[in-house]
């Protein structure tokens, strides 16, 4: 692969508009609007193409503003389908943006012949382009694709940070930012503008289509990494980035290993956006696919190591723990779990030191027996909690207190002896171990 100034530039652009379109990408997923910037990525078309017809070339004051009125309504006209006819809002979208790109096409079509229009560069974009169109900035040859990402990623900043405030409430729960003097419809329809702008801004470098990833796929894998709106804005802008740069560098190696030249660079940055929240959504910390298989995973083996400790300690509690110690597979049997599973739950009873065992045979140690005593008093304390308290039948409350000794802390088991007034029997008689 040979890097040159133009594709460092091709880098810069994509990462400008793929940042511009995240930093708004994440209201609209907060607001559940995804498929709003799609249904105004080509609803714009015939504000564009109005444009192109009065003007007669693709000057920016125009398009923008044929853009703008054309997201507003795209809002304004789904809205009114989904509140007035009572329509899915899904299907609004559906029904508004579908219209308004055919009318587009249609304007596209008539236009093209006269108005210096590229309907391809409207759908894919021409990124690899931009850097032979340069305007001279202090002595510099700047990509004029790279100035309108600059100057789009510098406005929406200026507005996420001018309203904040109003765009966070708002898209949490618009009925109280009205009440707090926030208009929430006035700022969902600047939004709209900002997005509509926006939108037209990127046609040029990664087109209609193409925008939408942009709009959506960094902010959908921030959500996932984060519960936190401002964290979740900079994990967006860092993918962003990571998905204009290792789209360009895919573009132009990956196909080489098929026996091509290359392919769009737009293309592979939507590509590698997509790569990037498959493995954000298989792999984040929280949320992920894989670890909340692997959090699962740990709690159900905890749990059964905690039902192997307290069936151990209600034998031994009882006098029928024989020497020296109960039988492993009369325990795995009587917990009915997997052999698999106990298996692995008693070597780690071993390794930890909580059993021991000989031949067949297994027992609590001193650190099982200590583990286990604070167990059972949480599952008793429950038992008499419910009954006491809870007024639920003596026969009903060993079930529940079997799952909830799993979840209680310090904190808990605190409050319950709080309420209990710390009883030293459970409803059934049995002696509650002592802290």
């Amino acid at each position: 692969m040979i890097w040159t100034g133009l594709d460092i530039w091709i880098v810069v652009t994509g990462a400008l508009h793929a940042m511009a379109c995240a930093l708004l990408g994440n209201f609209l997923v907060l607001r559940r609007l995804s498929m709003m910037g799609d249904a105004i990525s080509h609803a714009v078309l015939p504000g564009l193409a109005v444009g192109f017809l009065l003007t007669g070339s693709r000057e920016n004051i125009p398009m923008f503003v044929g853009a703008a009125v054309a997201g507003v309504l795209t809002a304004l006209f789904t809205q009114s389908i989904n509140r007035i006819g009572r329509v899915d809002e899904s299907a609004s979208m559906g029904v508004v943006f579908t219209s308004l790109f055919a009318v587009g096409l249609i304007l596209i079509v008539q236009a093209a012949d006269s108005v210096d229009l590229d309907p391809g560069c409207v759908l894919y974009g021409a990124i690899e382009l931009t850097p032979l169109d340069t305007i001279k900035v202090a002595g510099l040859d700047i990509p004029r694709a790279a100035i309108t990402g600059m100057v789009s990623l510098g406005l929406n900043l200026a507005f996420v940070l001018l309203l904040y405030k109003e765009l966070k409430i708002s898209s949490f729960d618009p009925a109280l930012a009205t009440s707090a003097g926030f208009h929430a419809d006035l700022i969902h329809y600047l939004l709209m503008i900002a997005v509509a702008a926006t939108t037209v801004a990127a046609f040029e470098s990664v087109g209609s289509i193409l925008v939408i990833a942009m709009l959506i796929v960094p902010p959908a894998a921030a959500y996932l990494l984060t519960g936190r709106l401002g964290i979740m804005i900079v994990w967006s802008l860092v993918i962003a980035i990571l998905a204009a740069a290792g789209g360009h560098v895919a573009a132009i190696t990956v196909p080489g290993w098929f026996g091509y030249v290359d392919t769009t660079t737009a293309g592979g940055i939507g590509v590698v956006a997509g790569l990037l929240f498959a493995a954000v959504f298989l792999f984040a910390p929280r949320n992920g696919l894989v670890s909340r298989m692997v959090h699962r995973g740990l709690l159900s083996l905890r749990i059964l190591e905690e039902d192997i400790l307290g069936l151990l300690y209600r034998a031994r509690e009882s006098g029928s723990m024989p020497e020296p110690g109960l039988d492993r597979e009369s325990v795995r049997s009587s917990l009915l779990a997997a052999r698999p599973a106990f298996r692995f739950a008693l070597g780690h009873l071993a390794m930890t030191r909580h059993v021991e065992r000989t031949g067949t045979a297994m027992r609590l140690t001193e650190e099982g027996m200590q583990r286990a005593r604070s167990l059972i008093r949480d599952h008793r304390l429950w038992e008499s909690y419910l009954h006491d308290v809870a007024d639920v039948a003596t026969d009903h409350v060993h079930m529940t207190s079997e799952k909830l000794e799993h979840i209680t802390d310090a904190v808990m088991r605190d409050e319950l002896e709080a309420e209990t007034r710390a009883p030293e029997r459970d409803p059934q008689g049995k002696t509650i171990p002592r802290p």
